[in-house]
């Protein structure tokens, strides 16, 4: 083969490597995913683990846990400009002071629909605001901002993005940097649809073999390169 032709042959074999690596690290990233779903699943459907260390919810992300603690319902907040099942409402955001701890959790109580009257919220209360609560452990979507919000400071206080920081300073309360999803047994919440855990398994699989078949593809273009000189 001519130095000529060298140059490419090494860039095509370099790349089908490259594109090769790229596939197995696609299914690594799959086999890592499908672990934790394994795992999460597992913690869910056994006995569900009462967390009493505000730090330990850190780990606990699409974990169903039990929390004991007090609600803090002159501390709520409105979370507007929600859709579930094609109509729009609030969400309900209460925190919840955990047991022998400094801080609180926010815990999301469910979805409330405006029904056409933006004027009226419903009766957000809380019967028992001391209580052990079952929840699924979750980080906040800040969600973008079109154009900033002006947020008032009579409770409960009406809010268009989760911003932790923003709300601890409205409340005088200190927040753990994840939220709870109220589970749908608890008493009350409202409407609770929450999504659970899915790794993207079938996504990173076929990122897999997205990167297979360029590779395979590139490897035929340089078998006829290499044929056709040949013949030459």
């Amino acid at each position: 083969m001519s130095f000529r032709f060298l140059i490419p042959s090494v860039l095509i074999v370099a790349t089908i490597a490259f594109l090769t690596s790229l596939g197995f690290w696609q299914l690594d990233r799959a086999n890592e995913k499908r672990a934790i779903e394994a795992s999460i699943q597992k913690a869910n459907t056994g006995i569900v683990e009462l967390i009493a260390d505000e730090n330990r919810l850190l780990e606990k992300e699409y974990y169903q846990v039990r929390l004991k603690g007090q609600y803090q319902s002159n501390k709520q907040f409105i979370y507007d400009n929600q859709i579930v099942d094609q109509v729009s409402g609030y969400y309900v955001l209460t925190p919840f002071k955990l047991e022998n701890q400094p801080s609180a959790i926010i815990i999301n109580r469910g979805f409330i629909p405006w029904n056409g009257d933006r004027e009226k919220l419903a009766d957000v209360s809380i019967k028992k605001t001391k209580s052990e609560i079952k929840v699924q452990i979750s980080k906040p979507i800040k969600r973008i901002e079109l154009k900033s919000s002006e947020i008032g400071n009579n409770f409960p206080v009406l809010i268009q993005a989760v911003d932790l920081v923003k709300m601890s300073e409205l409340a005088g309360i200190d927040f753990s940097s994840m939220v709870g999803l109220l589970d749908a047994s608890m008493d009350d919440g409202f409407v609770r649809k929450w999504v659970p855990y899915t790794g993207s398994i079938e996504k990173h699989i076929g990122y897999a073999v997205q990167w297979f078949l360029m590779a395979i593809v590139l490897g035929i273009i340089g078998i006829r390169i290499a044929i056709k000189q040949r013949k030459k």
